[in-house]
């Protein structure tokens, strides 16, 4: 199972360095990862490996919701199955 995160926000530093070690304590391995930077805007995709989770998905999202907002910035988390449910023709 895998999952796909998306941030979105004013650029700082430690963005990708707080969303990483967030899902390293949850147990969620990163497989890939793209950033930008943007006018100051930074911008961010991860596609990680939940299978071996030590948390629940729902848990998983309102963990880095949180850590966003505490940021500024705006964290999305999507379950891998609805991410292709919603780029399917």
């Amino acid at each position: 199972m895998n999952a796909v995160i998306t941030v979105l926000g004013k650029d700082n530093v430690g963005i990708l360095a707080e969303v990483s070690n967030e899902c390293a304590k949850a147990g969620a391995n990163i497989i890939e990862v793209t950033q930008s930077v943007l006018q100051g805007m930074f911008a961010m995709i991860m596609f990680v490996d939940i299978s071996k989770c030590s948390v629940s998905f729902s848990q998983l999202v309102d963990t880095l919701t949180d850590k966003g907002n505490e940021m500024g910035v705006k964290v999305h988390v999507m379950h891998e199955d609805i991410f292709n449910a919603m780029h399917k023709i």
